[in-house]
């Protein structure tokens, strides 16, 4: 089995889903996942502005916020992460970025903030590491922190096309909670968490599987 680490109350699965795979995480998320290509494409669609406060959500290693960061820098960036491990590394890599993001610990499905205190929220491949209860409430927490009018930008596992994409989604569900995603659930469930507009703008093939963009906003 995974090994598993708690805060508080809470267990969450470390990237990579064990902790001596850690190192490897940004490897794999850059080869496996087309990373510069689609972190790239949500950076475009959440269109940050100056002034407004951005939540990188389950941030891991950091490169989504510090991307977000370097594309807006008169914007407050900041990751929140279970795991310590990847905050350190997520550190690290701001500092040599010479990018100021804020990170802080905390759990996707409780997080550590007031009501709506973020003007855009982001998160990228972090939902299908949390059971469908988990994956509720961390789209409620998101919607909650979101301000009247926010956004939220996500990518995720998506329903598969063509037999190649389907045999792969089988083996994601193995290996992960993969199965909201690609038995397309993931519109409903921002609808259900009380968000507006939800829509999956884009879809990318990748080694592991089929993923998406998906948009969504709270209501003004």
């Amino acid at each position: 089995m995974a090994e598993a680490e708690e805060v508080g109350q809470e267990r969450f699965l470390t990237a990579l889903k064990y902790p001596w795979l850690t190192p490897l995480y940004d490897p794999v998320i850059r080869w496996f996942f087309r990373e510069r290509t689609i972190k790239g494409r949500l950076v475009d669609l959440a269109a940050i502005r100056p002034g407004e406060r951005v939540l990188d959500v389950g941030c891991g290693t950091g490169t989504l916020a510090i991307l977000l960061k370097k594309a807006q820098p008169h914007a407050t960036v900041v990751g929140v992460d279970g795991d310590p491990a990847v905050l350190r590394m997520a550190r690290r890599k701001a500092l040599e970025a010479g990018a100021e993001v804020a990170w802080d610990h905390g759990m996707v499905q409780a997080l550590p903030y007031w009501d709506v205190s973020f003007d855009v929220v982001v998160s990228s491949l972090v939902l299908h590491h949390l059971s469908h209860d988990d994956k509720t409430r961390a789209l409620r927490e998101a919607h909650r922190i979101l301000r009247p009018g926010g956004s939220f930008h996500l990518v995720e596992f998506t329903r598969p096309s063509g037999a190649l994409m389907k045999s792969l989604a089988k083996v994601s569900q193995l290996l992960e909670e993969t199965e909201d995603g690609v038995e397309g659930r993931l519109l409903g469930m921002l609808r259900n968490a009380g968000f507006q507009d939800s829509q999956e703008v884009e879809t990318f093939r990748t080694p592991l599987g089929t993923v998406a963009l998906f948009h969504a906003r709270k209501a003004a």
